[in-house]
């Protein structure tokens, strides 16, 4: 069955209205993928990431946004398209590699890092008889390129784990580690509109900047644990947490009022119970959806309350 009989009537509506723009434009034609197998595309980009009541305008206004022809690049790669893999590594090769150096410093290893990442993007591996390729879970919500430095930021991040050795329980304990009680179900609440304001603010953002908010918000790692891991001074993390928290509450802002809400309105939007406000924090800073429900909601409320501090402060 087609994945779009699966998927809203809204977003269908949309989808088909805007098809030759988009496929035009993102010149699918090139990698062999048809106006069928991309309609296939946006749609899945365009339900992940919009509510469920969302309405053919919005669905409309958010696939203007989407970076069709970076999505159609990491898709034809993804599927196993000859010509867009030599494309992609003609413009992405160098970024990689200077991003990798940028997150380990040293030569030998950046190049490692980089390299690490090759067979996961091309897909070398098969299940259930289809390609596996890291490169199908970019949704052209942001560049490709910043997509690409946070796949690399967090394999740096579970790279460091695994050097590190397993302790028990009572030794955290001992270290002074609390362990927090699960967060209790919420109740949908909020406005859309500010969940969707929120993860576009969040896509916007370059893969580095990306990284240190999910390491420091979601992860739990202190200012001076993400210094050491970028090999750069607390303060500078410090200072760049502060920014980020300011910056992401100005785009949010924007965002809301550009859907058509007063500034006041905004502002309270703002102060909601973040356990309230739907949004997969961990997904729109890295573009991946597979932490599990509990985790999802665990993050929004500890990545909304410690920024909305720093933003006020």
């Amino acid at each position: 069955m087609s994945l779009t009989k699966t998927i809203p009537a809204p977003v269908r509506s949309a989808v088909a209205e805007l098809l030759a723009e988009l496929h035009a434009k993102s010149g699918c034609e090139t990698f062999g993928v048809t106006g069928e197998q991309f309609t296939e595309i946006l749609c899945e980009v365009t339900a992940k990431y919009l509510p469920h009541s969302a309405n053919h305008n919005e669905c409309r206004t958010f696939l203007l946004t989407v970076r069709v022809e970076e999505l159609a690049l990491a898709r034809a790669c993804a599927a196993g398209n000859n010509a867009a893999w030599e494309v992609f590594l003609t413009r992405y090769r160098e970024k990689l590699y200077q991003s990798a150096l940028r997150i380990a410093r040293e030569d030998s290893a950046a190049r490692d890092l980089a390299d690490s990442l090759y067979a996961e993007l091309y897909g070398t591996t098969l299940r259930d008889g289809q390609r596996v390729s890291k490169l199908a879970s970019f949704t052209g919500r942001g560049s490709l390129e910043g997509w690409l430095r946070t796949v690399l930021a967090q394999e740096f991040v579970n790279r460091y784990r695994r050097t590190k050795r397993l302790v028990s329980l009572e030794e955290e304990n001992q270290e002074g580690v609390q362990f927090a009680a699960p967060e209790p179900e919420p109740v949908p609440a909020a406005d859309s509109r500010l969940a969707f304001a929120t993860d576009a603010a969040l896509g916007e953002l370059p893969g580095e900047d990306r990284f240190v908010l999910a390491t420091y918000y979601l992860d739990g790692r202190t200012l001076a644990e993400v210094a050491r891991m970028l090999r750069v001074h607390e303060s500078t993390i410090s200072r760049k947490v502060d920014k980020l928290a300011k910056l992401l509450r100005k785009k949010i802002l924007s965002g809301l009022v550009q859907q058509g809400m007063g500034r006041r309105q905004a502002e309270e939007a703002l102060d909601v119970d973040v356990r309230d406000l739907q949004i997969n924090i961990r997904r729109s800073l890295a573009q991946e959806s597979t932490v599990p429900a509990f985790s999802e909601k665990k993050d929004s409320l500890q990545f909304e309350q410690k920024a909305a501090r720093r933003a006020k402060s």
